[in-house]
C-alpha cells in the first residue's frame, strides 16, 4: 500500500547517519548552552581538583513483547541492558545525558568494550574537548564496580583521565584489610560533609596486591555497620560491611574522596528521569530501529513534571462530535467546548492513505532536522 519496504542494510545505514547527525546537533546545542551560562557553566574553572564528572551506569529496560536482541537479564527479567553516561552538575544541579548504548538484555555489566565506547562518545559531547589539546584530569569518569576492570582502567590511564571506579575486593580482603592500623581509619562523611556515625574510611593501597595495575592508582576502603536486617557477605569482617573504590586522585581527604565516589548514586536519578521521558519505550521490533530511542534527552526538572498542582490543559474537542482532535485522529472523550477560534471538526476516521501521508510528513521532518537529505534514496525507502 505504501510502496516497497526498505531492506535491513538500507535502514541500518540511514540510522547510523541519523545517530551521527543527532550526536553532532546535541554537541553544538550543548556548547551554545554552556557558553551562554557564562560563569555558571559546568566547564568554568575546571581543573584536576574540580573536574567535570561523567557518570557511567547501566540499567534494565523491560520488553513486554518479543523484540530483536531482547534477552533474559541478570534480574530474571526480559529486555535490554543499555549503558548510559551523564555529566553530573552537583547536588544543587541536575545532569545531562551524554551518550547511550543500547545493548541486549544479557550484555555483561563489566564489558570493557561497551564502557570504552560510551566513555568515548561522552567525551565527544563535552564542549571543551573539541578545542584540541589534552583533556587530562579535567574530566573524571565515575562508575561502579562494572567499570573497575583492568582494561577500562588502563584505557583511562593511557588518556590521562581522572577516574573513580568501584573496586571488587579479592577473596583474601578480610585478612589484608585487617593489617590496616586502627588509627588509620577516619570517620566517613554523610552528604552534608559531617562525620557519619558507624562508618569509617582508610587507604588500602599498601595492603592489597595491585600488581599489573597502572601507577598512581589508589584503593580506598569503607567499612560500615549494616542496617538492621541486612545480610553480611564473606568479604565483610567484624560485623562491618566492606566496600572499596579505585581512584587516581592524589590529593584530598579520604572522606571527601569517598563522598565524591558515593555521590555516583545521583546517576540513578538521571536514569529514572530518562525512563520517565522515553527510555523505557522501545516500540519497534528491530534492534537497529530502536537505537535512536535511548538518545532522546530527558528533562528531569521540567515544570510539567515537577509542578503537580498546576491545572492540566484540556485538548481541543469538536462541539458536534465530542472527539478530541489529535491531528487527523478522533478519540471519543465526550462533548466539550473547543478552544476559542477552533473551527476544524472531524466527523470521520482518517483513511489509510491520509494516515500514511501524515506519517511520511512527520518522518521527513525528523530526518531533515537530523541533517539527513530528505530526497535521498535511503530516506525515501525508510519513509515507506
Amino acid at each position: 500500500m505504501f510502496g516497497l519496504v526498505a531492506s535491513d542494510p538500507t535502514v541500518s545505514r540511514l540510522i547510523d547517519r541519523a545517530l551521527a547527525a543527532i550526536a553532532a546537533a546535541r554537541a553544538r546545542a550543548r556548547a551554545g548552552a554552556w557558553k551562554l551560562a557564562g560563569a555558571h557553566a559546568p566547564d568554568r574553572d575546571i581543573s584536576g581538583d574540580h573536574p567535570v564528572i561523567v557518570d557511567v551506569d547501566a540499567t534494565l529496560v523491560t520488553a513486554h513483547s518479543d523484540k530483536e536482541k531482547a534477552a533474559p537479564t541478570f534480574k530474571r527479567g526480559y529486555g535490554f541492558h543499555p549503558l548510559c553516561a551523564f555529566v553530573d552538575h552537583g547536588a544543587e544541579g541536575t545532569g545531562e545525558p551524554l551518550s547511550n548504548l543500547l545493548r541486549p538484555g544479557n550484555a555483561g555489566s563489566n564489558t570493557t568494550a561497551d564502557h570504552i565506547s560510551v566513555a568515548r562518545d561522552a567525551l565527544r559531547q563535552l564542549p571543551f574537548t573539541g578545542k584540541g589539546g589534552r583533556i587530562g584530569r579535567k574530566v573524571l569518569i565515575r562508575a561502579d564496580s562494572g567499570g573497575g576492570t583492568h582494561e577500562f582502567v588502563d584505557w583511562l590511564h593511557a588518556r590521562k583521565l581522572g577516574y573513580s571506579l568501584g573496586f571488587p575486593l579479592p577473596d583474601d580482603a578480610v585478612q589484608r584489610i585487617a593489617q590496616i592500623p586502627d588509627q588509620a581509619w577516619t570517620p566517613a562523611y554523610d552528604d552534608e560533609r559531617t562525620p557519619r556515625d558507624g562508618a569509617w574510611v582508610a587507604e588500602a593501597t599498601g595492603v592489597l596486591d595491585l600488581a599489573g595495575r597502572p601507577s598512581g592508582m589508589r584503593v580506598i576502603v569503607r567499612k560500615e555497620r549494616p542496617h538492621p536486617g541486612a545480610q553480611l557477605r564473606f568479604t565483610d569482617a567484624d560485623g562491618n560491611r566492606l566496600t572499596a573504590f579505585a581512584t587516581n586522585t592524589g590529593r584530598g581527604q579520604l572522606a571527601d574522596l569517598e563522598l565524591r565516589h558515593r555521590r555516583r548514586a545521583r546517576a540513578e536519578d538521571r536514569i529514572r528521569a530518562a525512563k520517565a521521558t522515553g527510555l523505557s519505550n522501545l516500540p519497534l521490533h528491530g534492534f537497529a530501529h530502536n537505537q535512536p530511542g535511548p538518545h532522546r534527552p530527558p528533562a528531569p526538572d521540567h515544570p510539567a513534571r515537577t509542578d503537580l498542582t498546576s491545572p492540566k490543559p484540556s485538548l481541543p474537542t469538536s462541539t458536534t462530535t465530542g472527539h478530541v482532535e489529535l491531528g487527523d485522529t478522533p478519540v471519543d472523550r465526550g462533548a466539550k467546548p473547543a478552544y476559542p477560534g477552533h473551527k476544524k471538526e472531524v466527523t470521520e476516521p482518517p483513511t489509510p492513505r491520509r494516515a500514511g501521508e501524515a506519517l511520511t510528513r512527520a518522518t521527513t521532518r525528523l530526518l531533515t532536522s537530523c541533517g539527513v537529505d530528505a530526497l535521498s534514496t535511503d530516506c525515501r525507502r525508510f519513509r515507506r
